[in-house]
């Protein structure tokens, strides 16, 4: 009975490609818009262009200057009209030429810094663009790797509404994609190489809290110590460059961090896209949202991590990049390019072995939903984007199970399915 109300039939390949198309051509309109009505490196609703970059090429700059552990240096209240804001808003405000400029907070880890700090070499405007189009460059050369004979892979892929979300905000979600996407993608081809670059994913570490676990289910040594030795290696170099100051102010920031961007929502709830700020969003308490966030952290990774032990590849990739957006209370609807980065893992194996029922109607929610997640949740506190990654880490461990017994076969007294 459930079968006849499938959708499947009505996603077809053409489509697919003609709304890729339409978003893909609205992506490139929005951004021409964004930046022929800006004035200098402020659009025209007064924000910076790329938003989230600001703080990004802030604290490189004062890095540069000297001042590299003033970027950490923020503000507990952002609608505080009284407040003597501290440096980093400080900076903002003299670079952008405007008083009145929205204030977005560095919270990153030091590694982080040693990027910022090159991209403030140049002019913010053209560091934006090269940071935007590097970064979007790699996560496709990871969908080309995943997707090689599929011609419509990246037209897809660009078309995806989380890529205008991701370019609108200035985010490093190409790179995390691209890295951790890379990474579980050469992992057994390439086990340096993608220990490299899944080490890197220690600059956004709340993203990389599974791998250790799907590495050592896995037994891949060379890659486990080629992630230990890249990311000891980068938190080295900060050391190296800045000492210690910055690793204590960095420390001396994460409370504040906690209690005003985490449990108390400052970003604003519809935007945050995580099981702690569902429970948040619905009223639940902090302990409660905690509790719950630990509870599906847990089986995320669980899960991830049952599916790396036998599953092909493609099916390991797409469970460890929808399980990491799941094991953290503090994602924004832009990270979802993992999630997109997912789909196309999802794509690959069924384009080897064949579709399972109702997988295209949820990959095609999941690829649509960052485009109107954060204003349904707004409007009805239905946490869109979330549903998406529970459903392709649901679809992987499907595949898991249905065509490669990995499941059930690691299971104590339980024989292969397939």
């Amino acid at each position: 009975m459930i079968d006849r109300l499938c959708p499947d039939q009505f996603i077809t390949p053409e489509r697919v490609r003609m709304t890729a198309w339409l978003m893909l051509a609205a992506t490139l309109i929005g951004l021409a818009y964004l930046f022929a009505t800006a004035h200098g490196t402020v659009d025209s609703l007064g924000r910076p262009l790329g938003t989230d970059f600001s703080n990004v090429w802030t604290a490189g700059w004062m890095a540069d200057q000297g001042q590299a552990t003033q970027a950490w240096n923020w503000p507990a209240h952002y609608d505080t009209q009284a407040w003597n804001w501290p440096a980093h808003y400080e900076v903002q405000k003299a670079i952008h030429h405007d008083p009145a400029i929205p204030f977005y907070g560095w919270h990153y880890p030091p590694p982080f810094l040693i990027l910022a700090t090159l991209l403030a070499q140049i002019p913010y405007v053209p560091a934006l663009i090269l940071w935007q189009g590097l970064t979007l460059g790699g996560a496709l050369m990871v969908i080309r790797y995943v997707l090689p004979d599929q011609r419509d892979a990246l037209l897809i892929a660009l078309g995806a509404p989380v890529v205008m979300v991701c370019l609108g905000h200035g985010q490093n979600a190409f790179m995390t994609a691209g890295l951790l996407g890379g990474g579980m993608g050469l992992l057994d081809r390439r086990p340096w190489i993608a220990g490299m670059l899944l080490g890197a994913l220690v600059y956004k570490p709340q993203f990389a809290v599974l791998i250790p676990v799907l590495i050592i289910a896995r037994g891949n040594a060379r890659a486990f110590l080629a992630a230990g030795l890249t990311s000891a290696g980068l938190c080295l170099l900060t050391l190296l460059i800045w000492g210690w100051p910055v690793w204590q102010a960095f420390i001396d920031s994460l409370p504040l961090t906690q209690h005003i961007i985490i449990e108390n929502g400052a970003t604003g709830w519809e935007k945050i896209q995580s099981p702690f700020a569902a429970i948040r969003q619905w009223g639940g308490s902090i302990p409660a949202a905690y509790v719950v966030q630990g509870l599906v952290t847990a089986i995320a990774i669980g899960i991830a991590a049952l599916v790396a032990r036998r599953g092909t590849m493609e099916v390991r990739g797409a469970a460890a990049l929808s399980a990491a957006l799941l094991c953290t209370p503090y994602v924004l609807d832009y990270d979802y390019v993992l999630l997109g980065m997912a789909i196309a893992f999802v794509a690959a194996d069924m384009g080897k072995r064949g579709m399972l029922g109702w997988e295209r109607s949820w990959l095609a929610y999941a690829w649509m939903a960052p485009l109107f997640g954060r204003a349904v949740s707004e409007w009805t506190h239905v946490p869109v984007n979330l549903i998406a990654a529970i459903a392709v880490l649901a679809l992987a461990m499907r595949r898991a199970i249905l065509l490669d017994g990995a499941l059930a076969y690691s299971l104590p007294g339980r024989t292969k399915i397939a």
